[in-house]
């Protein structure tokens, strides 16, 4: 049985993050994109329509902010869940995330990939 893989989009500027990340989700078959900077993020979520976005917050071009309020003022791409990934912990920045529409808020130091992981397939499942 063919069974189609879970498209994710990783929106993350630091090389060593994402190819970890990159290379744990394609072991666990999700198709991976990737991406390196804001714009890049926004330009390949409305190309590739993923099932789920893992986002930095604190990119080139575009910071993940920026990313979060474009998607959701896009009806195309609205519905595609993100979870934020970042090192931001502030209570503002928390809550700014999910006012504009963020699924989940990941600090990077606290989770490990395969949390994230966990993580994914919780927001997909809701």
């Amino acid at each position: 049985m063919n069974e189609k893989k879970i498209k994710v989009l990783i929106a993350e500027d630091d090389p060593f993050l994402s190819r970890m990340y990159s290379e744990k989700l394609e072991l666990e078959n999700f198709d991976v994109i990737l991406a390196v900077d804001g714009q890049e993020a926004i330009d390949k979520i409305k190309i590739n329509k993923p099932d789920v976005v893992i986002l930095d917050l604190l990119m080139p071009k575009k910071t993940g902010f920026e990313v979060l309020s474009e998607k959701e003022s896009d009806k195309g791409i609205k519905d595609i869940p993100v979870i934020v990934l970042t090192n931001l912990s502030q209570k503002e920045d928390i809550k700014k995330c999910y006012d504009l529409g963020a699924k989940d808020f990941l600090i990077k130091a606290y989770f490990v990939p395969s949390e994230v992981i966990k993580k994914i397939e919780t927001v997909l499942s809701k």
